[in-house]
């Protein structure tokens, strides 16, 4: 005998259904929301996965034009995964390029950035693989201030691969 229309068992199998369609659309909202961000991202203030685009071969000597774009992304390998953000860069009159991040010992990149770590940089699209290092020194002029928390990191263009 099958259970009739408002029965217990009708009514089990509906629910059962109804979670299983709820499922299944979180899962499809993960994956179109995880494709989203490994394909967009680095968003504002959130980190991205790899740095996407047309990949500049040749070594860069001068990185004045850093200075004309407006959006400066670096991607650094941490762990096992890349992770990417959108940061200030800014180059010297002479053409040496320096990124910057406030709160160093609190941003994830910042703290990852080993000697001569390598990373890529994203210009206008195309993706730069640099090499990495923490600006230690300090102050170049005794009236010159600069926190403690804020960090600076030299960019130094590498052969990529």
């Amino acid at each position: 005998m099958g259970a009739e229309p408002g029965t217990p068992g009708r009514r089990s199998s509906a629910i059962k259904k109804g979670i299983l369609g709820f499922a299944a659309a979180v899962v499809v909202v993960g994956i179109i929301g995880g494709g989203y961000w490994a394909l967009a991202c680095p968003c504002g203030g959130v980190p991205g996965f790899a740095l996407r685009g047309v990949v500049h071969r040749e070594p860069v000597q001068d990185w004045r034009f850093a200075n004309d774009v407006s959006l400066c992304q670096i991607q650094i390998d941490a762990g096992s995964l890349p992770h990417s953000v959108n940061l200030n860069c800014m180059a010297t009159p002479v053409g040496d390029l320096f990124l910057s991040c406030s709160a160093g010992t609190r941003k994830y990149w910042c703290q990852h950035v080993g000697a001569d770590h390598p990373g890529r940089l994203r210009l206008n699209g195309t993706v730069y693989p640099v090499v990495l290092n923490r600006v230690t020194d300090p102050a170049p002029s005794p009236d010159a201030r600069r926190p403690d928390t804020w960090w600076s990191v030299q960019v130094r263009s590498r052969a990529s691969s």
